[in-house]
């Protein structure tokens, strides 16, 4: 697994994504989507693994974030990669320390300005902070350098739910429906959103299959 807030899917399930998922406004915890394998897509050149990186992933799964930090930051900047510079981000995430967590994904960024998952976990924060129209910035961005990414859809869908923008809001639910349809919480808000254009039917429509779903979990 890679990591995505986050860094590995199951990282950004710690978080977040823990954190992760969403607007708690409005409700609902989320599951990170696995990648899906492309079997015709061609054949890439083996990637060189940085022992350094992969061993500080290993320590922020299993909660030694002081370790992994440490590890990290003893590579020069020069050196980091765009996911060294997410992971501390992450960590200096969990530690609450916001600001600083924002200059690291800043510098995710920077490194690799298509990394998606640096752009995803920027605009989160921006969401948390109450900053819907920075963290849409941020959101599109995520899907425009990786269109099948649902849970860049699904937050867009909450940053326009925070701006009152029902029909965008309801039109990115869609899409994060079509690419993960198995999370409650994207019908649980779609139901909202129908509410809010009082659309009672199809509001209640959504409402049962959310209710069904959480049933059988």
């Amino acid at each position: 697994m890679e990591i995505y807030h986050s860094l590995v899917y199951n990282l950004v399930m710690k978080k977040l994504l823990l954190t992760l998922f969403i607007l708690t406004m409005i409700w609902g915890t989320s599951v990170q989507a696995a990648p899906v394998s492309l079997p015709w897509k061609k054949a890439e050149a083996p990637v060189v693994v940085d022992q350094v990186t992969e061993q500080a992933k290993a320590l922020y799964a299993q909660n030694e974030i002081d370790e992994a930090l440490k590890l990290l930051k003893n590579k020069t900047e020069e050196n980091r990669s765009a996911e060294d510079w997410l992971l501390i981000g992450n960590i200096l995430q969990d530690k609450d320390k916001i600001d600083e967590a924002i200059y690291m994904f800043k510098k995710s960024i920077e490194k690799d300005p298509k990394y998606y998952k640096a752009h995803y976990n920027l605009g989160y924060i921006y969401l948390i902070q109450d900053k819907p129209n920075m963290a849409l910035d941020e959101f599109k961005k995520s899907v425009k350098y990786k269109d099948d990414f649902a849970y860049g859809y699904y937050n867009m869908a909450c940053a326009y739910l925070k701006l009152k923008q029902y029909g965008n809001a309801r039109y990115n639910f869609f899409r994060a429906m079509d690419l993960k349809g198995d999370d409650p919480a994207i019908y649980y808000n779609l139901a909202y959103t129908f509410k809010m254009q009082n659309k009672e039917k199809q509001a209640q429509t959504y409402l049962d299959i959310y209710n069904k779903m959480m049933e059988r979990q």
